[in-house]
C-alpha cells in the first residue's frame, strides 16, 4: 500500500510507516522494545504469548503483532491497565514453569527471566503446579524439559515453516496443553533432524543442546589423557558475544588461550580440516561433472541436512558427496597422525570439537565415525557451551593474550574459515575447482555471486570453456522446494551447497542466541574478513594439508587409503525411522 507521508502516533511521537507488516515492527524501529516471546520476523505471526499489548485510541487493547499499521493511530505502548495484564501473565507462566533458574542453561539469556525483571514481577500470587513431567533427553543433541515450556509455539513453527519438517507440534486441551512429538514419543525416536533451531528461538530452557561440560572436564583432569581441541569456523565470530565483544569479532586467539588455561594440551582449527573437504570434494565434483554422473552433487558438511536427505529423499542419497564434514575429517586424520606424533596410545587422546551447531553431537556418536571401538570425537561442545566453561574458570576472557594453534592442524586457509557461513563451502569449492580445470593460478578468488542473505541463490560461472550452474539454500524447507523442482525439470544445477541452519553454522543453534539479523550479517562479515586477513586463500595451497596426504594417507587425495579414511556412506531411513 502507498505509505508516503503517512503517520501513527506512538506515546505521543509521530513514527512514519514504512514497509512494517504490523505495529510491533513500527513500534520497535521508534526505538521502543514492546516484550514477547513468540514473535519472530521470520515465522509466521502467531499471538499466543499476548505480551505485545497496546492501545489504540478508539479501539481498546490489541496485540500489536498481529494489528497492521493504519495512519492516524494513536498508540499507547504502555498504560495501567497494559502493564497490569502483562505482570499477569507471567505471573501464570511463572506459576505453571520449574523456577530453579541458578540452575538452568538458559538462566543469563531466558526471555522469562529477562521480561519479568523488566516488569518488576516478584511475588507470584497463583499457585504453582506440583506434578513435574520427565526431561527428554533421548536425542544426542537435543534436551527438552516439558517443565519450563511456556507453549509460545516458537518451537513448532520454526521446526515445520523453517525446517519443513514439524517433528514437534501441540498436542491436548486445556491445561493438558503441551508441545510435544507426535504420540508423545521421544525426541529421539522422532524425525528429529537434530539442527536444534527450536532450541535457538526457545525463550526458556525448554530446549536446549545437551551438555557435554562435564565429560569433558573429566577428561581433563585425568592425567592419563591428552586432550586435543578442534575449533570450527564459525565460533571464532560469535563466542566474543558472551564475552560483552561485538558480534563478528574474531577471538580465536583468544580461545586458544582460554583452552590451553583450562587444561587442553593441544588446540587445532577445524578450517584446517576444512581445506582437506575441499580438496577431497571438489576434486569428486570435478570426477561428476567431468564423467556428467550423480549431478547434481549436493554439500555433505551439515550432518542435519545429511540426516533430512536421508529420511525424506533416500533418492537423493546417490547425489550426495560422499566426504566427510569437516568435524569427522579432522577426528579421522587425527586418530590416524596424533598417536604417533604424540606418543601416546589412540585410547589416551581425548579429542573435543567446539562446534556452532548441535547436530555435531549426533554426527559425532554415529557408529560409522569409530576406529577400533574408538569414535573419532568424543565430545562435541557448542559455542555457549565453551563460553560457560571459561567462564567457570575466572577467566577474564577479553584481557587474554592471543595465542596461535597448534601445528600441524592448526594451519588453515581463508577458504577454510568461509565455511562457517551460507555459501562459503561452494565459493571454497569453486577456488579449487575453477583453478584446476582452467589449469592456471586464478587472479579473482572471491565468488561474490554466491554470497549473501537470500535463502535462495543461483548462479552460472564460465569455467574452463564450459557452463557451471551452482545454488546455495539454507533451511530445510528451502533445500525441499529446491530438490522438488530440479526432480520435475524445472530448474537444473551442477552443484548445490544445503545449510539446515539461516545464514549457514554462524546461526547454528549452539552460538549465542540472537533473533537478530544484522547479528548474522555481522558474524558473516567476520568470517569474509578473517578469509581476507589470511596470507592464504585457497585450498589447494595449504601445504600442511600435501603433507598430511604424503605422509598419512597413501600420497594424494584421491588414493585408497585417503578415499578410506576421508569417506562415507549414507543410510536410507525413509522407511522404519532409525536414529
Amino acid at each position: 500500500m502507498e505509505t508516503e507521508n503517512k503517520f501513527v502516533t506512538v506515546n505521543g511521537i509521530e513514527v512514519k510507516i514504512g514497509s512494517e507488516r504490523n505495529l510491533l515492527e513500527l513500534i520497535r524501529k521508534a526505538g521502543i522494545e514492546i516484550p514477547t516471546f513468540c514473535y519472530h520476523s521470520e515465522l509466521s505471526i502467531y499471538g499466543a504469548c499476548r505480551l505485545c499489548l497496546v492501545d489504540i485510541e478508539g479501539r481498546g487493547v490489541v496485540a500489536s503483532c498481529s494489528t497492521p499499521p493504519e495512519p492516524g493511530m494513536v498508540i499507547r505502548t504502555d498504560t495501567r491497565e497494559i502493564r497490569e495484564m502483562r505482570k499477569i501473565n507471567i505471573e501464570l507462566l511463572l506459576a505453571n514453569h520449574n523456577r530453579e533458574c541458578p540452575s538452568c542453561v538458559r538462566s543469563s539469556s531466558c526471555a522469562l527471566q529477562d521480561i519479568a525483571r523488566r516488569l518488576g514481577v516478584g511475588d507470584i500470587r497463583y499457585k504453582q503446579r506440583i506434578k513435574m513431567q520427565k526431561i527428554d533427553k533421548s536425542s544426542p543433541s537435543l534436551e527438552r524439559d516439558p517443565n519450563k515450556c511456556i507453549l509460545c509455539g516458537d518451537c513448532v513453527r520454526v521446526c515445520k515453516e523453517v525446517q519443513g519438517i514439524g517433528a514437534i507440534d501441540f498436542a491436548f486441551r486445556g491445561a493438558d496443553a503441551c508441545v510435544v512429538p507426535a504420540f508423545k514419543r521421544d525426541l529421539g525416536d522422532v524425525e528429529c533432524v537434530n539442527c536444534g533451531q527450536c532450541a535457538a528461538v526457545c525463550p526458556t530452557g525448554a530446549l536446549i543442546p545437551r551438555q557435554h561440560q562435564d565429560k569433558v572436564w573429566d577428561a581433563i583432569y585425568d592425567p592419563d589423557k591428552i586432550v586435543v581441541a578442534q575449533i570450527a569456523p564459525a565460533v571464532r565470530v560469535a563466542l566474543g558475544e558472551y564475552f560483552g565483544f561485538k558480534p563478528g569479532e574474531n577471538v580465536s586467539g583468544k580461545l586458544v588461550k582460554a583452552l590451553k588455561m583450562m587444561g587442553f594440551d593441544y588446540v587445532y582449527d577445524t578450517c584446517f580440516a576444512a581445506d582437506m573437504t575441499i580438496w577431497e570434494e571438489a576434486a569428486e565434483f570435478i570426477k561428476r561433472l567431468e564423467n556428467q554422473t550423480d549431478l547434481p552433487m549436493f554439500t555433505s558438511c551439515c550432518p542435519a541436512w545429511v540426516k533430512y536427505a536421508e529420511i525424506y529423499f533416500p533418492e537423493m542419497l546417490p547425489h550426495l558427496s560422499t566426504c566427510r564434514s569437516p568435524q569427522q575429517i579432522f577426528g579421522a586424520v587425527a586418530r590416524k597422525v596424533l598417536p604417533g606424533q604424540l606418543g601416546a596410545k589412540p585410547q589416551n587422546i581425548t579429542v573435543v570439537s567446539i562446534m556452532p551447531c548441535s547436530a555435531k553431537k549426533y554426527e559425532a556418536q554415529l557408529p560409522k565415525f569409530t576406529q577400533e571401538g574408538n569414535p573419532d570425537v568424543d565430545y562435541v561442545l557448542t559455542t555457549v557451551e565453551v563460553g560457560r566453561m571459561i567462564n567457570s574458570m575466572g577467566i577474564k576472557f577479553e584481557e587474554l593474550e592471543p595465542e596461535a594453534f597448534d601445528m600441524p592442524f592448526g594451519f588453515a586457509t581463508g577458504a577454510g574459515v568461509i565455511f562457517g557461513a551460507s555459501g562459503g563451502v561452494m565459493e571454497a569449492a569453486l577456488r579449487y575447482v575453477s583453478e584446476k580445470l582452467n589449469g592456471a593460478p586464478m587472479n579473482n578468488l572471491n565468488f561474490k555471486a554466491v554470497r549473501g542473505n537470500a535463502t535462495r541463490r543461483e548462479a552460472t560461472l564460465t569455467v574452463a570453456g564450459r557452463q557451471v550452474s551452482v545454488a546455495i539454500v539454507h533451511g530445510l524447507e528451502n533445500a525441499r522446494k529446491l530438490i522438488m523442482e530440479q526432480k520435475a525439470g524445472k530448474c537444473k544445477f551442477d552443484f548445490i551447497e544445503v545449510m539446515a541452519c539461516p545464514g549457514g553454522c554462524i546461526a547454528g543453534a549452539g552460538q549465542p542466541i540472537t533473533h537478530s539479523k544484522k547479528v548474522r550479517e555481522q558474524r558473516t562479515t567476520g568470517i569474509y574478513n578473517a578469509d581476507k586477513s589470511m596470507q592464504l586463500q585457497k585450498s589447494q595451497d595449504n601445504y600442511m594439508v600435501e603433507q598430511c596426504y604424503q605422509q598419512h594417507l597413501g600420497g594424494c587425495s584421491g588414493c585408497e587409503t585417503a578415499h578410506h579414511t576421508l569417506h562415507t556412506g549414507y543410510t536410507d531411513r525413509s522407511g522404519i525411522f532409525k536414529t
